[in-house]
């Protein structure tokens, strides 16, 4: 489950806080748990900031404090602050907006961007995919989402336009419109040159902030007819 910390502070001094946040970015790349984090200043007391940071669970949060460089920054940090901050620790219940996020990540980053690696950071490790391309009913596993894209990827040069994305719950639906260019083998046919289209829907549901099932409708048929498969 995802996890929230929220730290509530009062300073004068933020310009010197900012440079040591900065600072504590630094020191811990590639070693802190840490998703995102975003600073807000009130408005009615300019003095008053809270500070909101994610991680992808409350254990990750807990390796994270137990940084040295963490340890080190939060002493640094309280020294500047007019009083001791305040710290509110929740676990997130909802994430819808995060959720949609997360798949048009998928999309762009993914599958268009080839950032494979990315693939880890959103799909959990049992995932279960359902595609009508696919005999199986359901096939089990991230890697299976990464060895579909590199698979698409060799065979064409392609994009993605998100035409529509509706988020209901732990369901994000998302009806996307596709263009590619055929450069390499893809489903025994040879590589045509040809420019091709097709249009389809994909709905990916969340558990803990990961896709845990995603659910794959395209009109592989037409696509075929494009490439010359089908009369």
């Amino acid at each position: 489950m995802k996890f929230v910390q929220i730290i509530d502070c009062k300073t004068e001094r933020f310009d010197d806080m900012d440079r040591l946040m900065d600072q504590w970015a630094i020191q811990t790349k590639g070693k802190r748990t840490a998703t995102h984090a975003l600073i807000g200043k009130d408005r009615a007391d300019g003095s008053h900031f809270v500070e909101i940071v994610e991680f992808p669970s409350y254990e990750e949060a807990m390796k994270n404090s137990k940084l040295p460089e963490t340890d080190r920054i939060f002493q640094e940090m309280v020294a500047l602050c007019d009083s001791m901050p305040t710290f509110t620790d929740l676990d997130v219940v909802r994430d819808e907006q995060l959720n949609q996020t997360t798949s048009r990540r998928f999309f762009h980053e993914v599958a268009v961007g080839g950032n494979l690696e990315a693939i880890d950071e959103m799909f959990a490790a049992d995932y279960i995919d359902h595609d009508v391309a696919k005999e199986e009913a359901a096939v089990v596993g991230s890697d299976i989402i990464r060895k579909d894209v590199t698979s698409w990827r060799n065979a064409f040069d392609f994009t993605f336009e998100l035409d529509r994305q509706i988020c209901e719950g732990d369901d994000v639906a998302t009806l996307w419109s596709w263009t590619g260019t055929h450069k390499g083998d893809f489903m025994g046919i040879p590589p045509t040159g040809r420019q091709c289209a097709m249009t389809g829907t994909t709905v990916f549901r969340f558990k803990d902030g990961m896709i845990q099932e995603g659910w794959w409708h395209e009109d592989l048929m037409g696509l075929m007819r494009q490439l010359g498969a089908m009369g």
